[in-house]
């Protein structure tokens, strides 16, 4: 699966995104901010207008494959500074357009595109300096099921965590495959995870600490083909798939 099958697929996808999927992207939201024990992160104050920045306890999000920014605007209120890589420019500009638009300077919240996860560079140039390294967090918001290689997206991700920071992962439990005619098929490289597959992607990643996962009950619902029969009916099959959270910690 090619890295310019998802680029060019997001960037198509970008304008109409948060609009296309608004109901369920603030079920996640919801769903998020209801987990904050669970992910077990030392939160930040909640951001407040009389309360200055400087003034928080330092709390940074890496937000990988972060599209529009849905981790990042969910757990923003709870950190000071929320940074996204993705590999579609379109939704960078997206993100950082929503971002300014809610009056959130570079420093808070800004993305950058690129790729942390091509296994013939380890350390992409862009992405080496002290700014890119020891978050507090660090999430992928439904993206694993896009990526060549979950094991080393887990491990690249880690290695920005500090000591003690958490891995998030938001994506999908074991579901039945996308109907090859829908657009997005060629972009996705896994049907679903078991609670056993993303435990040891955690414990391959040295993220494994205080391992747990959660069904968050939110499901995705699309048709995933019509069918013709006999006598001129159409059988039609839903694909759904359920969400889960899961989460380690850095040793």
């Amino acid at each position: 699966m090619s890295s310019e099958q998802n680029k060019a697929y997001f960037n198509n996808e970008a304008a109409s995104y948060d609009s296309k999927h608004e109901k369920t992207l603030n079920q996640l939201m919801e769903e998020l901010r209801s987990r904050l024990d669970f992910i077990g992160v030392d939160w930040a104050e909640e951001d407040h207008d009389d309360l200055e920045t400087s003034a928080r306890r330092p709390v940074r999000l890496l937000d990988y494959a972060c599209g529009t920014g849905l981790v990042s605007r969910s757990l923003a209120p709870y950190t000071t500074q929320c940074v996204g890589v993705d590999l579609s420019e379109n939704m960078v500009a997206a993100y950082n357009a929503r971002a300014e638009n809610q009056g959130l300077l570079k420093d808070e919240m800004h993305a950058y595109q690129g790729n942390l996860c091509d296994p013939s560079d380890p350390s992409p140039a862009a992405f080496t300096s002290p700014d890119f390294f020891n978050f507090d967090i660090a999430a992928v918001g439904l993206g694993f099921h896009h990526f060549d290689d979950p094991a080393l997206a887990a491990r690249r991700l880690a290695e920005r965590l500090r000591t003690g920071g958490v891995l998030l992962i938001l994506d999908f439990l074991p579901h039945d495959k996308m109907h090859t005619a829908h657009p997005a098929t060629d972009t996705v490289t896994k049907h679903g995870f078991s609670e056993d597959e993303i435990k040891q992607l955690y414990e391959t990643a040295g993220a494994a600490e205080g391992f747990a996962l959660q069904s968050v009950g939110v499901v995705f619902s699309r048709i995933n083909k019509t069918t013709g029969t006999e006598g001129g009916t159409e059988t039609v099959t839903t694909l759904k798939r359920t969400v889960f959270i899961a989460r380690g910690t850095k040793g």
